[in-house]
């Protein structure tokens, strides 16, 4: 019966997709910005916390190449995901579903930014961060989208990697290399990505099966889902304290990110003992807050730094 509604929705998608009459937004929409501007900035604070000096005009070029990659991506992404798009009332607004845009336009700006951006940042800034950079956008699209999305409910669990690399694109930026302080970075947000993610598809639970997705509430159920809300919580509390352990960060940074910690276990606890799908909405909205400012402190920590960075 999935099969048939994503069917019949990809049929009157490219029926309508003429592409005429689309807007300047309508391509911007196609880079899910808020989505790249978590990206972008944790591969800015990548970027700042590195040992090393950066000219200014280098480290905008570098967090340019990774905004541009990351939309990119997305572009691709909504490009393949066009006919699950359709039927879920999450992301049947999106400009291909719409009508607005047609799959070969979107696959087409996907496909140039993604060579702009990865092309760009081995010629300004070097090829250790083009790479990675390079890597990134092949595992979101080909790994996740592709493979993992629609095969298995581990889709969250391995391919969130794809959205932990930009801080260490962004350090390698100025580093030229990959240390173990960057990777503590990178498992940060991939500890993050599937208790945040997750709690979306709690109360998303609905759309994720009438498209045929295998998220783990749809194939596992609420509760299973729930104890491995908190189970990833619990792991990734003592990571946020990697970059206090690697010397990137100091006190406030650690201070802060403790009482982040009490604050998302505490949402997890709350998700876990309760029906009601309201608390899973909360979590997903202080995940967001949990990783901003996570990334924000620790660029505050280093404050001096940024007369350094300037010189």
């Amino acid at each position: 019966m999935a099969e048939q509604q994503i069917g019949i929705a990809n049929e009157a998608a490219t029926a309508t997709a003429v592409g005429e009459g689309a807007s300047v937004g309508d391509f911007i929409a196609l880079l899910k910005p808020r989505v790249m501007s978590l990206v972008v900035f944790s591969g800015f604070a990548g970027l700042y916390v590195a040992p090393g000096h950066i000219h200014p005009v280098i480290a905008a070029v570098a967090v340019l190449c990774i905004a541009v990659a990351a939309g990119a991506s997305g572009a691709i992404n909504m490009w393949y995901d066009r006919d699950i798009d359709a039927v879920m009332s999450r992301t049947r607004g999106r400009p291909i579903p719409r009508g607005v845009v047609t799959p070969e336009q979107a696959l087409t700006f996907g496909l140039v930014l993604s060579l702009f951006s990865v092309m760009l940042m081995d010629i300004a800034v070097n090829t250790t961060a083009a790479a990675l950079l390079a890597f990134t956008i092949f595992f979101y699209v080909v790994v996740y989208t592709i493979w993992l999305k629609r095969s298995t409910p581990q889709n969250i669990v391995i391919g969130g990697a794809a959205g932990a690399f930009p801080p260490m694109i962004g350090w390698a930026a100025v580093t030229g290399d990959v240390s173990l302080a960057s990777i503590g970075l990178f498992l940060i947000i991939f500890m993050w990505t599937p208790p945040h993610f997750w709690a979306l598809s709690l109360y998303r639970e609905g759309d994720y099966a009438k498209a045929g997705v295998p998220m783990m509430p749809v194939v596992a159920g609420q509760r299973s889902t729930k104890l491995q809300m908190l189970v990833y919580t619990l792991i990734l509390c003592p990571l946020t304290l990697l970059p206090v352990t690697f010397g990137v960060a100091g006190w406030v940074y650690g201070a802060v990110s403790v009482a982040l910690n009490l604050g998302f276990v505490g949402h997890a606890i709350r998700v876990l003992k309760s029906d009601d799908l309201r608390y899973a909405k909360r979590m997903f909205g202080f995940s967001l807050i949990y990783l901003f400012a996570h990334f924000a402190v620790l660029c505050i920590d280093r404050a001096p730094g940024l007369l350094e960075l300037v010189r």
